[in-house]
């Protein structure tokens, strides 16, 4: 049965202009030279799996349970006549094996019946095979392929919102954001730079004296305008949000001065359900 069509994604005006996000970019992109997939793979069909795996986990956990995954099912089509029972237990450290199992069995027998065994290497072939979306898809476009694509994950979320360059909680929204004012042959970097960029710098609780474009950010300048107030700039949040980070964190005149105690609990206080759920 074919999927109902999606209507149109809205995509609004971030605060920062085409020009303005890629100046912040560029230097984005300097402390984190080693941007790119944490995953080990050799092939499109390794690059899949470990990124299904990944879902709920880390890229150093996969790695460890991949070398011994891929002698075991070393193709699509090993892969696709696994027993679930059995392929629970390989994967059971990645967490949520029992839905992994699953996808990955699925996503290996669509493979073998629709696609001769081999990974398509188009976006409209791989968001149709179970457990893949576009995040999923962009990341094997773009690592295993070579083919531009912009991957947003939480962490990707999260930096871009709070920056200034992307605004909205949907990844495909700031995805075309992103990819509307970011040159192709920059997406895959652009991802992998935001994704360090969240895991080491702007975290859940962010390491704003660090960071290489805090006087060009919008939750940094609202720090030093409101305070220690930040206004949460993912769509959702609750109105009362900033009113309480203004009661949880004390004035500061410069986001360098801004104590580490300080930073966690107006993080904490101006995170929105919406962020929650893409840590």
């Amino acid at each position: 049965m074919p999927r109902p069509a999606k209507a149109p994604v809205v995509v609004p005006a971030p605060s920062k202009s085409a020009g303005q996000t890629r100046q912040i970019m560029a230097r984005v992109f300097v402390p984190h030279p080693d941007a790119f997939t944490g995953l080990n793979f050799r092939s499109p069909y390794e690059l899949l799996v470990g990124t299904i795996l990944s879902a709920q986990s880390t890229d150093r956990r996969v790695n460890e349970v991949t070398p011994a995954l891929f002698a075991k099912y070393p193709d699509a089509a090993a892969l696709a006549q696994a027993k679930p029972a059995e392929l629970e237990v390989d994967i059971k450290s990645t967490g949520f094996f029992r839905q992994k199992s699953k996808a990955l069995i699925g996503m290996a027998t669509a493979v073998v019946d629709q696609f001769g065994g081999e990974i398509p290497g188009k976006m409209e072939s791989l968001v149709t095979l179970p457990g893949v979306g576009r995040k999923t898809a962009n990341v094997v476009l773009s690592h295993a392929f070579a083919i531009p694509g912009l991957a947003v994950d939480r962490h990707v979320l999260r930096v871009t919102n709070r920056i200034g360059i992307a605004q909205g909680a949907d990844p495909e929204v700031v995805e075309a954001q992103l990819c509307a004012v970011m040159p192709p042959a920059q997406w895959q970097l652009t991802s992998d730079t935001l994704i360090l960029h969240g895991r080491r710098i702007c975290r859940p609780f962010p390491l704003c004296p660090q960071c290489a474009v805090v006087e060009l950010c919008d939750f940094a300048a609202d720090l030093r305008r409101k305070g220690g107030r930040a206004k949460a700039r993912v769509e959702g949040a609750p109105k009362h949000a900033a009113k309480k980070a203004a009661k949880a964190a004390k004035a500061v005149k410069n986001v360098g001065h801004l104590g580490k105690s300080a930073v966690k609990k107006l993080a904490k206080k101006v995170a929105t359900p919406a962020a929650r759920r893409t840590k």
